[in-house]
């Protein structure tokens, strides 16, 4: 589903990613492991087309984000660590305007009203975005990012800010994604997150891949205990 080839990224002399592969599957939820500063964000973002790269290949789906990245970015959704969304909107405006780049049609309404209640955010839809907390705001863009139901969802930090009922309501969700084929690459800082929920988990440290696996082969390694170490300082 996802397939990075040898992907390496700078900024200015500094290599934020230097020559990482990693493939995730249909079917999978992968994590993604390092400290501040390691490439975690660097690398999402080069996935989903809003970063370029000098070297290496991204493909979603079979696609290639460098050689068609408007085909590419229909087949998956981007949920950053800090949702950056129009403020002047109504939360319901925001989503019929995200509905109407991806040419989602009636069903629209049907999965605004599924979403807003599994994220009690329904109540809220008619008020401004400036108006919404941060927790507020991270749930508008994850139903904004279902509304295609996309095939690949990649999100930085994903549960930070979210209350307790809507962080275990995304997990049901991811997992449900991927039931039906699709996959999931996530960002995280939280151990117990990564071994309930991830099938496989991949660490980074200054760019480079130290190691990548199942759970049962990463958990106990020093490399696992030393990246959620460094994330915690």
């Amino acid at each position: 589903m996802l397939r990075i080839e040898h992907l390496s990224k700078s900024y200015g002399e500094k290599k934020a990613v230097d020559n990482l592969s990693l493939h995730i599957q249909e079917g999978e939820i992968y994590g993604f492991i390092g400290h501040n500063g390691a490439g975690k964000t660097t690398t999402l973002k080069a996935c989903v087309g809003i970063l370029g790269f000098e070297e290496g290949e991204i493909y979603v789906d079979g696609i290639s984000v460098r050689k068609d990245p408007i085909e590419a970015k229909k087949r998956l959704a981007y949920i950053p660590d800090n949702p950056d969304l129009y403020a002047f909107m109504t939360g319901i405006q925001y989503l019929n305007f995200i509905a109407d780049i991806y040419g989602v049609g009636k069903e629209r309404t049907e999965r605004i009203e599924k979403y807003g209640e599994i994220f009690s955010l329904t109540g809220d839809l008619a008020q401004p975005i400036g108006a919404y907390s941060h927790g507020m705001k991270q749930k508008l863009a994850l139903i904004s990012a279902l509304m295609h139901e996309p095939k690949l969802l990649v999100m930085d930090e994903p549960f930070v800010g979210l209350d307790p009922k809507a962080a275990h309501s995304l997990k049901e969700i991811m997992r449900d994604i991927c039931r039906r084929g699709g996959a999931i690459f996530f960002s995280t800082h939280v151990l117990d997150v990564a071994e309930r929920l991830c099938d496989k988990v991949a660490i980074i440290k200054g760019g480079k891949l130290i190691k990548a696996g199942g759970m049962s082969e990463v958990k106990g390694d020093e490399s696992l205990e030393s990246a959620f170490l460094d994330t915690v300082e």
